[in-house]
């Protein structure tokens, strides 16, 4: 469901990687000559003896320390021309392509084990044993790349990925790709780096290798292509890649699937849904390309989305996916004795389907049907459901929109762990705030807040979380300026943080604080310029107050062209356009804004005051009576409704 601009993505805080030593060398052999110290010998004899001495001592101690402890993936190079030797698979590893099931042994160099190269290797390999990260990978990307041995390209990969790197990492996994073109795994490593780095088209070559090698399961892996390349920041690119690949495969319906995905996301609808359309006559009965397509269709009319789910569902009755997908569109059409006879029909053919029974669930709620949605959860708890704490949650919300406070607090406190555990605090944290005791629910965060810490669990992310629950539970007692000073010290304790920036300035928003709310959102951008929400938001801004109107479009362009389905961001380039005058374009866009955001009361206010403008007065009083009968209370439709017809 698209979230309103006052609600940005929470991004995951991680931890900053420990400092490195500067000189592995001196760290590896530092590290050995306390090893000796405490094992009784003295540091003397690296004192009286030199360097080459010194050498000689760590390399001792290095082959000690592997032979020791060192990891099943880890690749001594002997003399590496000559009899085959396996690498063990790492456990880690995790590109979304199955590992090279043959040893490597094709074009291994002919390279003599030398004193210095086995030295040289020994110090990286203690390095990464003990932890000195980035220096380890540098040193064991200069072996790779001096050896084009593909056995430490792949090691070198691998430390690199552990140590958070990705410019070395794509550095060794080229080399290891091209001195084993064997490997599915290399292949795959090095076209992933290629795509998530914008540089899909140089990623071809690689993705077709691991396409063609034989025995492969190329639906599997175009499959697993096709996510890769959806990570590539250049959607026209992955349709250009994702074309060349399918190509070789006209009669795959996988193949053409990803290019309708591809397309999707490029913006080409056309193409897109002849496309899904081909997968479908390739593969009649597949579900997933029925619903490729009901979601290209949906873009341009529900309605035709709609349609096209009946028909395969007419063929194929049996699809569980396409049923609920087909429901659900029902739903957006306000087809509601329509949308419950799927339902019925659902849990009739799959009535302890808990993932059919969920959704039913989920769905009933979005219809507001709190009688049928909490049968179904009820149900859940009596099913093998595993995630009962998600099911909690609902029955709270569920009987909270009920105004039924106590057993909705009753609910939220069974969740007491997991991923719903700080969500369920804050909802106990709202109801009770709600009932006038604000300062309870600020207890019930802090007390969620001091469990995080001692439990050593907190996060930046779950802090921040915390704090922005905090600020709406003031904000909601219209306390905006105690919430106000309440986020700003907290950006003393956590600067910058894009999403106290952004909550900081939809505060000063509302105090009228618009050099603020700028230069909070300006931040944001740098901070994190793909934030389509802070874009979205200052451009609103301006429109709204008549202001910069040319800056303001410019704005929420850029946040369309990050997030083009949002249907605030959406509702804004209408509203932008409706400042500017050009009235039928803003219809166009407010039009698409209220039917992707399920009929918002505030784009409902929008919309209606364009078609009143327009002079289509009895289709604006319709919106506007459909969004008061939702949301009588709605200040935004009350406004507009009162200064357009006093």
């Amino acid at each position: 469901m698209a979230q309103g601009i006052g609600h940005a993505n929470r991004a995951r805080a991680g931890r900053r990687p420990a400092p490195q030593p500067a000189n592995i060398t001196v760290a590896v052999l530092t590290d050995s000559m306390k090893d000796h110290q405490r094992s009784g010998l003295s540091e003397r004899p690296f004192v009286v003896f030199g360097e080459t001495f010194a050498r000689r001592v760590a390399v001792s101690l290095a082959v000690v320390a592997l032979a020791a402890c060192a990891p099943k993936s880890a690749v001594m190079p002997g003399p590496v021309a000559g009899a085959p030797v396996e690498v063990a698979a790492d456990e880690d590893d995790d590109d979304g392509f199955p590992e090279s099931q043959a040893p490597i042994v094709a074009n291994l160099p002919s390279q003599d084990l030398t004193p210095e190269l086995l030295y040289e290797f020994l110090v990286a390999e203690i390095g990464a044993q003990r932890g000195y990260g980035s220096a380890a990978v540098r040193e064991y990307v200069e072996l790779a790349r001096r050896t084009r041995d593909p056995r430490v390209a792949r090691r070198a990969t691998d430390l690199a990925r552990r140590a958070g790197d990705p410019a070395l990492a794509a550095q060794a996994a080229r080399i290891w790709a091209d001195t084993d073109p064997t490997s599915i795994e290399a292949a795959g490593q090095y076209a992933a780096f290629l795509a998530i780095g914008g540089r899909a088209d140089e990623a071809l070559p690689y993705l077709q290798r691991l396409l063609s090698q034989p025995g492969a399961n190329v639906e599997q892996r175009i499959a697993q292509v096709g996510q890769l390349l959806a990570q590539t920041p250049d959607r026209q690119a992955t349709l250009r890649v994702m074309q060349k690949l399918a190509a070789d495969y006209p009669k795959e319906a996988r193949a053409r699937l990803e290019v309708a995905r591809a397309a999707y996301n490029a913006g080409n609808d056309d193409l897109a849904l002849a496309e899904a359309r081909e997968a479908l006559k390739l593969r009649p009965d597949w579900e997933l390309a029925a619903l490729t397509e009901a979601q290209i269709l949906q873009r341009r009319s529900n309605a035709e989305a709609t349609v096209a789910l009946a028909g395969f569902l007419e063929r194929h009755p049996k699809s569980a996916e396409a049923r609920l997908q087909y429901a659900r569109f029902l739903v957006l059409d306000r087809k509601y004795p329509e949308a419950r006879a799927q339902f019925q029909k659902l849990l009739t053919d799959f009535p302890d389907n808990t993932d059919v029974v969920f959704a039913v669930a989920v769905l009933s709620i979005q219809l507001e049907d709190w009688t049928l949605a909490e049968t179904n959860l009820k149900r859940l708890l009596n099913l093998p459901f595993r995630d009962r704490n998600t099911v909690y949650m609902y029955l709270g919300q569920v009987a909270e929109e009920q105004k039924h406070n106590a057993e909705a607090l009753g609910w939220y406190e069974k969740v007491t762990q997991g991923d719903q555990f700080l969500p369920a605090q804050i909802r106990r944290a709202n109801v009770v705030a709600k009932q006038g005791d604000v300062a309870s629910g600020r207890k019930m965060i802090a007390d969620a807040r001091a469990r995080l810490e001692e439990t050593n669990s907190a996060t930046n992310q779950a802090r921040v979380q915390l704090i922005l629950a905090e600020a709406q539970l003031l904000r909601d007692a219209n306390q905006t300026n105690e919430a106000f000073d309440f986020v700003g010290k907290a950006l003393d304790r956590l600067p910058n943080h894009p999403d106290l920036l952004y909550d900081y300035a939809m505060l000063a928003e509302r105090l009228d604080r618009v050099d603020v709310l700028e230069a909070s959102l300006r931040t944001v951008m740098q901070v994190k310029p793909d934030n389509a929400h802070a874009y979205n938001a200052l451009g609103y801004t301006l429109a709204d107050r008549n202001q910069r109107l040319p800056e303001a479009k410019q704005l929420i362009e850029k946040a369309l062209a990050i997030d083009p389905d949002n249907a605030m961001i959406v509702d804004s380039m209408g509203w932008v356009l409706y400042r500017m005058g050009d009235l039928e374009g803003a219809l166009k866009y407010l039009q698409r804004a209220y039917q992707l955001s399920r009929r918002d009361p505030e784009i409902a206010a929008h919309l209606g005051e364009v078609l009143w403008t327009l002079g289509r007065r009895d289709e604006a009083e319709a919106v506007w009576s459909e969004a008061l009968a939702k949301t009588p209370s709605n200040e935004t439709v009350l406004k507009t409704v009162q200064r357009l017809k006093p």
